[in-house]
């Protein structure tokens, strides 16, 4: 992976990472929020509590975007987690294990 550090570059880099690491946690805050809601855990009043929250930063997260125009840098990072996550994932896979084992 080829990484250009020029000065405007590395602003856009690091705010775009913070950006795509904000935005994971939102996601997994998602996740929580769903199985709170499916096991019968929040009152109404938290459940829209929670959704306006929610809402409110999924809508600063994009403004936060729009205005450094850090949409594709955002999206190649969470591209570049994603790929890595699944990497060690796969590595990890017991299943993997068991095939690369029955090979030797």
């Amino acid at each position: 992976m080829y990484i250009d550090i020029s000065e405007g570059s590395l602003k856009q880099g690091v705010l775009g990472l913070l950006l795509a690491l904000v935005e994971i946690i939102k996601d997994a805050l998602k996740i929580q929020a769903l199985k709170r809601i499916e096991g019968d855990s929040l009152t109404e009043d938290e459940i829209e509590r929670l959704g306006n929250a929610l809402h409110e930063l999924e809508e600063a997260l994009v403004e936060i975007e729009m205005e450094h125009n850090l949409q594709n840098v955002v999206q190649n990072i969470r591209e570049g987690l994603d790929n890595v996550v699944n990497e060690v994932v796969d590595t990890f896979n017991p299943e993997r294990w068991i095939a690369e084992n029955e090979f030797n």
